[in-house]
């Protein structure tokens, strides 16, 4: 019998972070499981979104969780040296793992030969599948409306604005369904592929794969989680094979409003969002050509609603494209504009 899934969310020196820490913020908004702690020495004794801040593993007990998912997405996707002890422990207390970082817990001889020990599965979300190929022309044959979000930066809210247009769009009896493409989106639907993860020349096949399985899944509309930015002078290459493989009839762009360099990468600019609009109307599969729909606006750093008001009105007005901030006013203007556009 299959155990029910109670998440402790594993988010040492991190929770606190919301670059690093996205994976566990997707999981607590969005994820089907209920998240019953979240484990950070540095926060113990506090609560985020109602949930128990817990310094030990131990200490999560208590609330009975069942497996132990990896909550943050560090630079370069690998584990913090004081994690492994980390680990080591959930599986000690006969919690399954789950990690979506590049660095596979799977493969670990003495991980594995503790997760036997014990009697725990350990499942590596970024892993991709076998068999992945270049595209066939399948993503141009798929009978659906597909959708990419993209970006001016990383972690700004693309797998937000995909997710959020799929609810919205399944509320109003849409056939909408969301294809993940990041170990956040896999670990909120379920299925997936990390395209991060895949060998270079196959990165494309593996968006068709994506969106032809979207379409299997009953997705008239699909919305596709974005990667990277094209802009980023680090993860500029899985956007442009996620691009091509997917092969959108439109896109969003999504932006953190008032930011103007990419975070991390100090002397690197965001381009004004009309150029960021013209370069991914250009660089779009020339099969397929795809414009941008409506932006989609972060205004987490505005605390006032009039204030991110008065952004997403000016960034509208500088673009001339519909645009509004899909998680603090619902998802509805972007999902009209985005169905007028298809």
């Amino acid at each position: 019998m299959t155990k029910a899934r109670r998440i402790l969310i594993l988010g040492e020196g991190f929770s606190h972070d919301p670059h690093y820490g996205k994976t566990m913020r997707g999981i607590i908004r969005y994820g089907p499981d209920p998240v019953v702690a979240i484990l950070d020495s540095a926060r113990a004794g506090e609560m985020q979104d109602g949930i128990p801040v817990v310094g030990t593993v131990n200490d999560s007990l208590c609330f009975d969780p069942t497996v132990a998912v990896v909550g943050v997405a560090t630079q370069g996707g690998r584990f913090p040296p004081a994690w492994r002890e980390l680990l080591k422990s959930c599986i000690a207390k006969g919690l399954d793992v789950e990690s979506g970082l590049h660095e596979f817990i799977s493969d670990d001889p003495e991980l594995a030969v503790l997760a036997q020990r014990y009697g725990v599965e350990l499942r590596d979300l970024r892993r991709p599948p076998e068999g992945l190929n270049v595209p066939t022309g399948a993503n141009l044959e798929v009978e659906a409306k597909i959708v990419l979000t993209v970006g001016s930066d990383c972690a700004i809210g693309k797998k937000t604005g995909a997710v959020e247009l799929d609810l919205e769009a399944r509320r109003r009896g849409l056939e909408s369904v969301f294809v993940p493409t990041g170990q956040t989106g896999i670990a909120i639907a379920g299925w997936g592929i990390a395209v991060d993860a895949v060998v270079s020349d196959f990165l494309a096949g593996a968006a068709e794969q994506l969106v032809v399985e979207g379409a299997r899944r009953g997705g008239k509309l699909l919305l596709v989680e974005g990667q990277g930015s094209l802009v980023h002078p680090m993860y500029s290459g899985v956007t442009l094979g996620l691009i091509h493989g997917s092969a959108p009839h439109a896109f969003v762009l999504c932006h953190r409003a008032g930011s103007t360099e990419i975070e991390g990468c100090p002397g690197h600019p965001i381009p004004p969002l009309i150029e960021l609009v013209e370069l991914h109307e250009r660089i779009a599969l020339p099969r397929r050509p795809a414009k941008v729909a409506c932006i989609a606006l972060n205004t987490a750093d505005f605390s006032r609603d009039e204030d991110a008001r008065g952004e997403i009105d000016a960034v509208a007005a500088k673009t001339g494209l519909p645009a509004d901030d899909p998680v603090r006013f619902g998802a509805g203007y972007l999902l009209d504009a985005l169905l007028a556009r298809l």
